[in-house]
């Protein structure tokens, strides 16, 4: 992929706002800006500026003043993209940002398509392909786990990480390759012990690179956490207490959820995202009944399942409970199943006794007052792994990456099952290289324009 012509876009969200960005770049984006730019100080070129600077002046599109702004002028290869790039700070308003980009198009710019900025960072050397997807990742984190994720990927973490192993692989092939050109003198320029080493290391480095996309995944995504229970055992009041406002409808009549209800929280840095379901009940209720059977799809696709039930019910309806319990357990035997008796206010001291005593590792919550609603984020929060985050270690998130590391991983393991028993260098070769692909295909090495395509047709325009 050669691009030679000039691209512009609005860099900042759409709409109205206090200030706008209009980005262009490509070898002419200089002499374009400059051709609409008259800077308040007389003669003052664009063309002739230092890069990294900033220059106050107008846009005019012949004899009419667009607007006062602001350009910024970066010279390649220092910019974004490696390429000359121009960023017009303007007023906010739609009318003015559609004027001048509008005037730029006149001048010889073509409008982005998304992500084409990254793409040309990618293309000109600026940034591998994982840090370029971690732009997009930047932009869409919502949580504090998620920002340090892409911002550690960004700055090439897991990109060096993989061109290391690949740089000492590279090498081992390299001799093993050489080792076929003489492979009548019957030479061995790679030694095996160093190479079963070598093997045993990026065998160890991929295995813990798998592991951390089941976390990754969890941070990148939310954390689904379905609330389940009978009607009227309190699940809106304990979404709206989690949420800390009135997001559900409250009612003493049974049955008030028909559909289901989803909202977002943040707990310490980890996107959780509570579906608050239709009550579980045997009803002849058409819509209701509807409402119930999400209900069961929803806990097939959470990965936290929380069943509530009043503190009250435990009294005469111990057993029934008991028995719920027994049935969700069975039916979703992998996923964490979280505890809660609700409306513990209603009880004495002696009837909590009795509920902790029956009922092992129950969660005594009461929604309505907000007791035990911060301890319940704490038990929501230990569902996660966050060691891996704190510690400041490698996380994959992008899919892409998990499905490479896994073939990278197969590829090796073929290589170490050669070395053990004793395979030639020509076969050792084959799935050596194979694992150098995969290994290339995460940081762009090795790519396809179908592949940037893909990827980068998920970006917004403007970046």
């Amino acid at each position: 992929m050669i691009y030679n012509d000039t691209i512009v876009a609005l860099a900042t969200a759409s709409g109205a706002g206090a200030v706008a960005i209009i980005r262009l770049s490509g070898k002419e984006a200089i002499a374009i800006a400059d051709s609409c730019f008259e800077s308040v100080k007389s003669n003052k070129r664009l063309l002739k500026q230092k890069t990294h600077t900033i220059h106050l002046g107008h846009i005019v599109d012949d004899k009419r003043t667009i607007d006062q702004v602001l350009v910024s002028v970066f010279k390649n290869p220092n910019s974004y993209t490696g390429e000359d790039v121009v960023e017009v700070s303007c007023h906010g308003s739609i009318y003015i940002q559609q004027e001048i980009i509008q005037l730029f198009l006149r001048k010889g710019c073509r409008m982005a398509n998304p992500g084409e900025f990254t793409l040309r960072s990618f293309l000109n050397g600026k940034l591998d392909l994982s840090q370029a997807e971690a732009v997009a990742d930047l932009i869409s984190s919502d949580n504090e786990a998620s920002h340090q994720i892409a911002m550690q990927q960004m700055r090439g973490g897991f990109s060096s990480e993989i061109a290391k192993l690949r740089a000492e692989l590279m090498n081992f092939a390299s001799l093993i390759e050489l080792e076929l050109d003489f492979a009548e003198e019957d030479v061995e320029f790679a030694d095996r012990s160093q190479f079963k080493d070598l093997v045993e290391k990026i065998t160890f480095v991929l295995k813990r690179l798998i592991d951390s996309f089941a976390v990754g995944n969890v941070i990148k995504n939310g954390i689904p956490v379905a609330i389940v229970g009978e009607p009227n055992v309190g699940k809106s009041t304990l979404l709206n207490a989690l949420l800390n406002e009135e997001r559900a409808i409250v009612s003493d009549i049974a049955g008030t959820t028909r559909d289901t209800i989803e909202d977002e929280l943040v707990i310490e840095g980890i996107g959780f995202r509570f579906i608050d379901t239709a009550g579980i009940r045997e009803t002849k209720d058409v819509v209701e009944s509807i409402g119930i059977k999400k209900t069961f799809e929803k806990m097939e696709q959470a990965q936290v399942v929380v069943l509530l039930f009043s503190a009250e019910e435990f009294k005469t309806e111990s057993k029934r409970l008991k028995i719920e319990i027994e049935k969700i357990k069975n039916r979703f035997p992998l996923k964490p199943l979280l505890i809660i008796a609700n409306k513990i206010d209603t009880l004495n001291p002696v009837e909590l006794d009795s509920l902790k005593t029956q009922f092992e590792n129950v969660h005594l919550l009461s929604a309505k007052s907000g007791v035990g609603v911060d301890s319940l984020k704490e038990k929501l929060i230990g569902f996660v792994n966050t060691g891996a985050l704190r510690n400041n270690e490698t996380i994959v998130t992008n899919t892409r990456h998990y499905d490479s590391l896994l073939k990278a991983f197969e590829e090796i393991q073929k290589v170490k099952y050669g070395l053990e028993s004793g395979l030639s260098g020509d076969l050792l070769a084959i799935d050596i290289r194979q694992a150098l692909f995969h290994f290339g295909e995460i940081t762009g090495e090795i790519t396809s324009d179908d592949l940037l395509g893909n990827i980068f047709a998920n970006f917004c325009i403007g970046k």
